[in-house]
């Protein structure tokens, strides 16, 4: 399994607007393609931040089902306008589970 370590940053006191939505439109779209989400994990030191992991069968995968979430009518007509602007950054780190110890 390819898992993606996802950092976001949310400008001052985005974060539960960024996370409302997060929860109840973008991982329901996820799920519908097959990407797996496990989080999300809020930052005990920084009210700003939170964490998750985004996960794809294998690597070949990855890309096309990116693809379907990004390019689909969800992100491009509402999530992508709603969302980006609240954010101040985000880092991805692409990890491989060889030993399957992911459980979702």
């Amino acid at each position: 399994m390819i898992i993606e370590m996802r950092t976001y940053k949310t400008k001052p006191g985005k974060r539960t607007e960024f996370l409302e939505i997060f929860r109840t439109q973008s991982l329901p779209a996820h799920a519908e393609i097959g990407m797996k989400i496990l989080g999300p994990f809020l930052s005990v030191e920084d009210p700003d931040t939170f964490f998750f992991m985004r996960g794809f069968p294998d690597l070949a995968s990855r890309e096309p089902m990116k693809t379907k979430f990004y390019e689909g009518e969800l992100w491009k007509s509402k999530l992508e306008n709603a969302l980006m602007p609240m954010l101040e950054k985000y880092d991805v780190v692409l990890v491989e589970d060889t030993d399957g110890l992911v459980r979702w």
